[in-house]
C-alpha cells in the first residue's frame, strides 16, 4: 500500500506543476494579446488622423495651385484676345500673371511635395535650384505690384505727365528691371552659397534628403528689405497720394460740374430771352432792361425797371414757354469745358479712379498675405531658432498664406473690374467644347 501510495503520489506531484504553468502561459497569453490589442485600438486613431490631415492638406494644396495656374492663365488669354484690355497698365497685369503662374508651377508644387511626404527626395542640387525659383517668383510678383502702383500714380496725381513719362519704352524698361532684380537675391546668393551659415553647409552634406532654407541675418535683411519692405513702403505711400488726389478731384469736379450747370442754364435763358424779344436783353447783376436795336421805327435807348419803350408791349409768355424741361436737360448736358464735356470727365475720372481701386484692393491682398511671412522671416533670423522657435506647422502655414497671394489676383479682378470680368466670362466660354460661336466671330474681339 505503502509503495502504492508512492507509485501514485509521485505522478501527482509531477503533473500540479506542469498544470500551474500552463495557467501561467495562458494568462500570460492573454495579457500580451490583450496589450496587443489596446495598441492596436492606440494606434488606430493616429492612423486616421494623419490620414485625414493628409487629406486636407493635399486638397487645400491642390485647390490653391490649381486656382494660381488657371486664373493667371485666363488673365494672359483674356488680355491676348480682347483689344479692349491692351492697355499700358494691363502690360503689368499680365506680367504679374506669368510671375504669379511661375509661382505656382516652380514654387509651390515642390514645397507641397515636402509637406505632404515629409522628406526632400530630389537632391541637393534641386534643393537650391527650387529654393532659388521660389525666391525669384516670389519677388518679382511683389515689384510688379510696386510697379503697377507707379503707373496708377502718375495716371491720377498727374495725369498731363502720364503719357509723357509711361511710354512704351519707359514700361518696357520697368519690366525688365522687374525680371533681372530678384536674380540678385536669388540665384546668385544661394548657389555661391553666401545666403546661409557654415553650420547650415555642414547639415545640407550630412542630410541630403532634407532640403530646409536657413539663412544668415544680412542675408534676411537684405533680401526681405528688397522683396517686400522697400516696394511695400513705395506701395503704401502711392497708393495714399492716390487716395488724397481721388477726395480733392472728386469735391472739385462736384463744384465745377454744379457751378457750370448752373451757368450754362442761364446763360441757355439768356439765350432764349434775346430770341423772343429781339433786340432788348436783361442785365443779370441789376434787372436793367437795354434796347440794342430799334423796333418799329423808335430810337436807340436804355431805361431801368419794366417797363419797355417804343410803345411796344412785352409780354413773358413765350419766355416761360421757351424755358422748358427739355431745354433746361439740353443746356445740362451739353457742357463744354476745355473742349471737354463734363460727362465724358466724369466718366473718365470714374474708369480711372475704378481701376485704381481694384489695384489698390490687390495691394490690400498682398499685404495681407506677406506681411506675416515677412515679420516671422526677419524676426527668427535676428533673434533666432534656439530664443524665438516656431513650429514647424506654422512655418508651413505662413509659406503657403504668401503662396495664397498669387491664387487671388485673378479673382480679385474678375470681381471687381467689369471689362476683365466680361473678357473672362467670354475666353471661360470660348473654352468650352459646346460654345463654337466666339470662334466663328473673331472680329469682336480686335
Amino acid at each position: 500500500m505503502a509503495s502504492f501510495s508512492a507509485t501514485l503520489t509521485a505522478p501527482t506531484a509531477s503533473i500540479l506543476p506542469a498544470l500551474v504553468m500552463q495557467e501561467h502561459v495562458n494568462a500570460t497569453t492573454a495579457v500580451l494579446q490583450n496589450r496587443t490589442n489596446a495598441t492596436t485600438i492606440e494606434n488606430l486613431h493616429p492612423d486616421w488622423t494623419d490620414l485625414v490631415i493628409l487629406i486636407v492638406k493635399s486638397f487645400v494644396f491642390g485647390t490653391i495651385i490649381l486656382s494660381a495656374v488657371l486664373g493667371n492663365a485666363l488673365v494672359i488669354i483674356s488680355v491676348q484676345r480682347h483689344r479692349k484690355l491692351r492697355v499700358i497698365t494691363n502690360y503689368y497685369v499680365v506680367s504679374l500673371a506669368m510671375a504669379d503662374m511661375l509661382v505656382a508651377l516652380c514654387a509651390m508644387t515642390f514645397n507641397a511635395s515636402v509637406e505632404l511626404t515629409g522628406r526632400w527626395v530630389f537632391g541637393p542640387l534641386m534643393c537650391d535650384v527650387w529654393n532659388s525659383l521660389d525666391v525669384y517668383f516670389s519677388t518679382a510678383s511683389i515689384l510688379h505690384l510696386c510697379c503697377i502702383s507707379v503707373d496708377r500714380y502718375y495716371a491720377i496725381v498727374r495725369p498731363l505727365e502720364y503719357p509723357i513719362t509711361m511710354t512704351q519704352r519707359t514700361v518696357g524698361f520697368m519690366l525688365a528691371n522687374v525680371w533681372i532684380l530678384p536674380a540678385l537675391i536669388s540665384f546668385m546668393p544661394i548657389f555661391l552659397g553666401w545666403y546661409t551659415t557654415a553650420e547650415h553647409k555642414t547639415f545640407k552634406l550630412q542630410n541630403p534628403n532634407v532640403c530646409s532654407f536657413v539663412v544668415n541675418q544680412y542675408y534676411a535683411l537684405i533680401s526681405s528689405s528688397i522683396s517686400f519692405w522697400i516696394p511695400g513702403i513705395v506701395m503704401v505711400t502711392m497708393y495714399c497720394r492716390i487716395y488724397k488726389e481721388a477726395i480733392r478731384q472728386r469735391k472739385a469736379l462736384s463744384r465745377t460740374s454744379s457751378n457750370i450747370i448752373l451757368n450754362s442754364i442761364h446763360q441757355h435763358r439768356t439765350s432764349q430771352y434775346t430770341q423772343r424779344f429781339g433786340d432788348h436783353y436783361l442785365h443779370p447783376s441789376d434787372g436793367e432792361l437795354t434796347t440794342i436795336g430799334q423796333i418799329n421805327g423808335g430810337k436807340r435807348s436804355t431805361s431801368s425797371g419794366s417797363a419797355v419803350s417804343y410803345g411796344t408791349t412785352c409780354t413773358t409768355t413765350g419766355y416761360n414757354t421757351a424755358l422748358n424741361t427739355r431745354d433746361n436737360s439740353k443746356a445740362a448736358t451739353e457742357l463744354n469745358m476745355n473742349g471737354t464735356t463734363i460727362r465724358q470727365q466724369s466718366k473718365s475720372w470714374r474708369a480711372e479712379h475704378k481701376a485704381a481701386r481694384t489695384l489698390g484692393i490687390i495691394m490690400g491682398a498682398f499685404m495681407l498675405c506677406w506681411l506675416p511671412f515677412f515679420l516671422w522671416y526677419v524676426i527668427s533670423t535676428v533673434c533666432g531658432e534656439e530664443k524665438c522657435p516656431t513650429p514647424e506647422p506654422v512655418v508651413g502655414m505662413l509659406f503657403w498664406i504668401g503662396y495664397f497671394n498669387s491664387a487671388i489676383n485673378p479673382l480679385i479682378y474678375a470681381y471687381f473690374n467689369r471689362d476683365f470680368r466680361e473678357a473672362f466670362k467670354d475666353t471661360l466660354l470660348c473654352a468650352l467644347p459646346c460654345c463654337f460661336s466666339c470662334w466663328k466671330n473673331p472680329a469682336r474681339f480686335l
